[in-house]
């Protein structure tokens, strides 16, 4: 049991590892060969509670910690699993639960917590804004209908993650241009869109192929009309909930990392041990142990600061700092641990049997989203060390 789990996390680390035995490596290769989303892994996950991590207990979910969240998400990954079929679940729910209204909660949470409704897609980046997200131009204009107030939308998303299997959306929009706005932080609202309705007048969905199987869709909006009750929190302060969200975003996806590195590290230990050339096994050879010793050291330094992180958020702190670190940490030694174990299986590393590929595109990815290394360091020269900003 990891030094930093309680009984309780270790209890939750123990489900989600049985779980996790039903969804074996032919599973995965399945999918992933197809580019066909794991619903019935998803919906696993949701009937055992896992999804609901989050909700509060009042709304039908199982009001867990921060710390909580990151086991069941790193326990997925260790397990061969792929939790990004299902982490956003987690981590958009920060926003709705800090600035939603009474009557968005009610309606939703439930719903989500049953699995009657998934809440998968966040519509941020764009194709010309990237990270800049302050210069997204994706606009929701308020107007008067004949059923009330409502925005209609206009403008375009990429990288919307599980966008073809989500009922609801979070939408990032601009409702005031950029240089009416009172500062370059306002303007931008934030938006729960039904998305089976919006399918039917204005949205278009477009599949993205990547060199993963991260169901990436660019999702258009021409003249979307909205109800004004699907605003989030107060207008033109959108920018501000979802910069709150990111933390426990990176904290999760850092908590996926660890797993990951986990998992290459005990496939690279258990190959090094029974792989046999010139009559020694592999692993006797300091050239195989080494990198597996170093990964394991990277690991554990990354799998601290992580949990560090998910700490101060539960106790109410602001851990931009810890959270950003933890990204940064984690996603590299993950990635470090991926390049390992293909380099021990040598060419097995490639055939699709063993699982190591198939691992090894999906931890490419998170050295670059949700954000990026770059932006990391940006973020700690600018926000820790206090040196001049750089963009």
């Amino acid at each position: 049991m990891p030094s930093h789990d309680t009984e309780e996390l270790a209890d939750i680390r123990r489900a989600v590892a049985s779980l996790c035995e039903g969804f074996p490596g032919e599973y995965w290769r399945a999918k992933d060969a197809a580019r066909a989303y794991p619903g019935e892994f998803v919906d696993a996950l949701t009937k055992a509670g896992f999804l609901a991590a989050l909700i509060p207990a009042e709304h039908g979910g199982s009001g867990l910690s921060l710390a909580a969240a990151c086991v069941i998400m790193e326990e997925m990954q260790a397990s061969g699993c792929n939790g990004s079929s299902a982490h956003a679940q987690m981590y958009i729910m920060n926003t709705l639960l800090r600035y939603g209204s009474e009557g968005q909660k009610a309606e939703y949470l439930p719903r989500i917590a049953s699995g009657e409704l998934r809440l998968q897609a966040f519509g941020v980046s764009e194709p010309t804004s990237g990270t800049d997200t302050l210069s997204l131009k994706t606009r929701a204009a308020k107007v008067s209908g004949r059923d009330g107030d409502e925005y209609i939308i206009s403008g375009q998303k990429i990288w919307t993650s599980r966008a073809e299997h989500s009922d609801l959306m979070l939408l990032l929009a601009r409702t005031t241009p950029r240089d009416q706005a009172a500062s370059k932080t306002e303007g931008l609202s934030i938006f729960l869109v039904d998305m089976q309705a919006a399918l039917r007048s204005g949205m278009t969905v477009k599949p993205i192929r990547t060199m993963m199987n991260h169901s990436s869709c660019e999702v258009f909006f021409d003249d979307l009309r909205i109800p004004a009750t699907a605003l989030v929190g107060e207008e033109g302060k959108g920018f501000r909930y979802i910069l709150s969200g990111m933390n426990a975003e990176r904290i999760l996806i850092a908590a996926e990392c660890i797993g990951d590195a986990k998992w290459f590290i005990a496939k690279a230990t258990a190959y090094a041990k029974d792989r046999s050339v010139f009559a020694r096994p592999i692993g006797q050879n300091q050239g195989v142990q080494f990198p597996i010793a170093r990964c394991y050291a990277q690991m554990r330094a990354a799998e601290l600061m992580v949990y560090h992180a998910a700490r101060v958020y539960d106790e109410g702190g602001n851990p931009g700092e810890e959270a950003n670190m933890a990204k940064l940490l984690a996603s590299e030694a993950s990635w470090a641990a991926a390049d390992m174990c293909v380099q021990t299986f040598g060419g097995f590393g490639f055939a699709e049997e063993y699982d190591v590929e198939r691992k090894f595109r999906e931890a490419r990815l998170y050295t670059v989203a949700p954000i990026s290394t770059n932006l990391i360091l940006s973020y700690l020269a600018e926000h820790v060390l206090g040196l001049p900003r750089s963009y």
